[in-house]
């Protein structure tokens, strides 16, 4: 590890209020040029006792705004502490989990995976046309049918074409000769340019795409393409329990990866990760954003630096080996799970590097889904239901819906 080390909790409340200590200070300097301030002290006390212990909520009042993207290195001096703290943890996320080269990717924390795999399109779809000269109607996003529904979104806002290809029913990988028929029929409509957005665990199933396969198909076809991973669920989970792992920046074929930090990390929501390699989020730089300093890239703009903060806290108060330990404590947790559905004959999907069991709709009435709140893939006409296996999802909660799927 380059940038992931275990931190004391001294350690840690130290780092951040150093860096808050390099922010701005509306109340001791004479600023008055910017149309922020701390959170309103009527209604935000910030003088209670506790904050001098409570290094994220401290940041919350301080109220940082990280407009920008502080990996390509002009800033908003004004919030400079807390945003190299961003770029810390944007580091550590595209070194020592993804693989990357160090200081080869920009991005920054949005505001979740849907935003993340926007911005991802929004940057291939001005590359198309800047560099190719595209027309949006040549370009299409091209994902599996288990992908998320911010891809459907991605198309319906930046008004590009979108593509789903269909699954095999039981294992949930992409049906090879689909995906030949449809590249086939797109083409013929006139698309030339895609954007392959490949799932690193997928929301319902926690299924994983076999990139090979879509880099096969598009490359004997002749095809112009870009390849996203969308690693909002699985991006701090996947590449912990699967070594061999191929969704990553080590795969030359992989050009940018969404992940989400309030699903396993268990940060506050509205906290995703986007991370691309160098040389292409200029592709969506709004020069009009001249009273930024630095200028604006992102799709959010205006963004809390807390979010950055409740990231690098609880990295860092795991550690790495600490985070391989609770992964591995979840999968084994799964494992137990899928053995006893398997001896009460429950039919069931798990990637076997997974946390999500996904049961057929047949062994779960609508009372049971209630009483354990199990997620349903539609919830107008259930074919499955989820059971996420979370830090506080123990055996002894499971075991009460094992018992009522055996009786």
């Amino acid at each position: 590890m380059q940038f992931w080390e275990k931190l004391t909790n001294q350690q840690i409340k130290e780092r951040v209020f150093k860096a808050l200590g390099e922010n701005v200070n509306y109340y001791e300097e004479n600023i008055i040029g910017i149309p922020a301030s701390h959170l309103d002290s009527k209604v935000f006390y910030q003088n209670a006792s506790f904050l001098q212990d409570a290094p994220f909520i401290s940041t919350l009042i301080h109220n940082p705004n990280h407009i920008g993207c502080h990996t390509l290195g002009v800033s908003e001096s004004f919030f400079k502490g807390t945003q190299q703290i961003e770029r810390e943890v944007l580091e550590l996320c595209a070194v020592d989990i993804l693989k990357g080269e160090p200081y080869k990717q920009d991005g920054y924390v949005a505001s979740g995976g849907t935003e993340a795999n926007m911005q991802a399109i929004w940057v291939y779809r001005n590359y198309f046309m800047q560099e190719h000269g595209a027309a949006t109607n040549e370009i299409c996003i091209l994902c599996s049918a288990d992908s998320h529904y911010s891809m459907v979104k991605a198309a319906n806002v930046l008004q590009v074409g979108f593509a789903s290809v269909p699954v095999q029913e039981d294992t949930r990988q992409i049906d090879e000769a689909a995906l030949h028929s449809t590249i086939k029929a797109l083409k013929n409509s006139g698309k030339k340019y895609f954007i392959v957005v490949a799932n690193m665990m997928t929301t319902m199933f926690g299924s994983v795409d076999d990139l090979d396969i879509y880099v096969a198909t598009l490359d004997g076809t002749g095809c112009d393409y870009r390849v996203h991973v969308d690693g909002a669920y699985g991006g701090f989970f996947y590449p912990f329990s699967e070594e061999n792992n191929k969704l990553n920046f080590a795969n030359p074929k992989v050009t940018s990866i969404t992940l989400d930090a309030h699903k396993m990390v268990q940060a506050p929501y509205g906290t995703g990760i986007f991370l691309i390699r160098k040389n292409l989020i200029q592709y969506t730089k709004t020069e009009e954003a001249s009273y930024v300093e630095g200028e604006d890239y992102t799709l959010i703009g205006s963004r809390s630096g807390a979010n950055a903060i409740a990231i690098w806290m609880i990295l860092m108060t795991y550690g790495p080996y600490g985070w391989w330990e609770k992964i591995y404590i979840l999968l084994r947790r799964t494992d137990w799970l899928c053995q006893q559905l398997t001896e009460a004959r429950v039919a069931f999907y798990r990637h076997p590097k997974s946390n999500i069991v996904t049961l057929r709709s047949r062994h779960v009435s609508p009372a049971l889904a209630k009483e354990f709140g199990l997620v349903p893939d539609n919830h107008h006409a259930p074919n499955w239901f989820k059971i996420v296996i979370m830090e506080h999802v123990t055996i002894e909660k499971l075991i009460p819906l094992i018992e009522k799927l055996k009786a």
